[in-house]
């Protein structure tokens, strides 16, 4: 008899320990589901970043041009005067500039801060301040906005041409036509946030990755 009540007792004891362990599970996938759902939920930032090469399809020669971005959304972060609140494209980051003049056997630098970034599936236009510039470089660059530009064409392929591209406010693009009479050379306009041209020059070497994500709403209060 008490062997058959010890029996009971043990049978007992281990559904009252299955149902420990069951419930306990439960919590634990309850908990990581709550958590997932909490990582999807987080608002996504946009970004661009990546290091490439590419070449002028109007301009042929040996020069070695490149673009390295990291530039990330950051919201609302740049009050203005009458937009306390920034604007949904702010952002932050790099952008450097690199043009070997093989006419000349020297390479030009220049870096920038990221003040503008807004994306499109694939694409983004961006904007910098630029802070550097070498030496030998563009000086006139030197506290100038300049904006670019980047088609993401996806994964490159082993074999296969970069599908990537770029563009950018100078050279072929924002030339004034109007008022200009009597310069000795192009004049440019000022380049205003997140401005650039389409990004026409191809990739040659390196890629860039393009994260989308829609701009946020204007913050309350």
């Amino acid at each position: 008899m008490a062997f058959a009540s010890s029996v009971r007792l043990s049978s007992r004891s281990r559904k009252v320990a299955a149902l420990g362990a069951a419930l306990a599970a439960t919590v634990t996938l309850g908990g990581a589901a709550a958590g997932n759902a909490a990582a999807d939920t987080a608002p996504k930032r946009a970004s661009v970043t990546g290091s490439a090469t590419f070449e002028l399809p109007f301009w042929p020669d040996k020069d070695v041009r490149s673009f390295t971005f990291d530039a990330h959304a950051k919201p609302y972060s740049r009050p203005l005067a009458g937009l306390p609140t920034g604007l949904p494209t702010d952002a932050e980051g790099t952008v450097k500039v690199s043009h070997y003049v093989a006419a000349l056997g020297r390479t030009m630098t220049a870096e920038g801060k990221v003040d503008c970034l807004v994306t499109g599936p694939g694409v983004a236009s961006l904007t910098a301040v630029m802070t550097k510039v070498s030496p030998d470089g563009p000086q006139d660059w030197l506290g100038k906005r300049l904006g670019f530009s980047v088609l993401d064409g996806g994964k490159e392929k082993a074999g296969h041409k970069s599908q990537d591209r770029v563009g950018f406010s100078w050279a072929a693009v924002n030339v004034l036509r109007d008022g200009d009479k009597g310069a000795k050379q192009p004049v440019s306009s000022d380049v205003g946030t997140c401005m650039s041209s389409a990004p026409y020059a191809p990739v040659t070497k390196g890629g860039y990755t393009v994260r989308h994500a829609e701009l946020p709403p204007i913050p309350k209060g």
